[in-house]
């Protein structure tokens, strides 16, 4: 991974409040200051609207030969654009951000009567494998 800087100007007292809390948390102001503007971006991810235009079955979520999952950006593109959400955070991001899209999105097309859709089964069924696995496990793609 490639580090970037970023420069800020803030008063002295909002750089004071930084660096205690900070320090109470433990941690570098930097890596304070990184935490909560992450949790703040899951946060606003956690609470998306999606497009009447767009339906869970027009992402073609599907399990290539290799074991890997693919989709149609083009569906997860007309979300961020509805949630004026940078589509950077969740193509370029964790692969967590866009699996968490995903599953929280399926959770809620099954909710409003949805179909079921055996990929996304799949996909919770080895989540939940390697979560009763451990931390450190993790299956190969389509083998859990």
């Amino acid at each position: 991974m490639t580090n970037a800087t970023i420069h800020m100007t803030v008063s002295a007292n909002t750089k004071g409040r930084w660096v205690r809390a900070s320090r109470a948390a433990g941690m570098k102001l930097t890596d304070w200051i990184t935490e909560i503007i992450e949790a703040h971006m899951k946060q606003q991810a956690a609470t998306l609207s999606i497009p009447d235009t767009v339906s869970f079955t027009d992402l073609r979520l599907a399990r290539d030969p290799d074991g890997h999952v693919s989709f149609d950006w083009a569906s997860i593109e007309a979300i961020c654009r509805e949630n004026r959400l940078p589509i950077e955070l969740l193509h370029d991001g964790p692969e967590d951000n866009v699996a968490g899209l995903i599953t929280q999105w399926y959770m809620a097309h099954l909710a409003a009567g949805g179909e079921r859709d055996a990929t996304a089964d799949d996909l919770i069924a080895e989540a939940l494998a390697e979560d009763a696995a451990g931390p450190l496990h993790s299956h190969r793609p389509g083998r859990a």
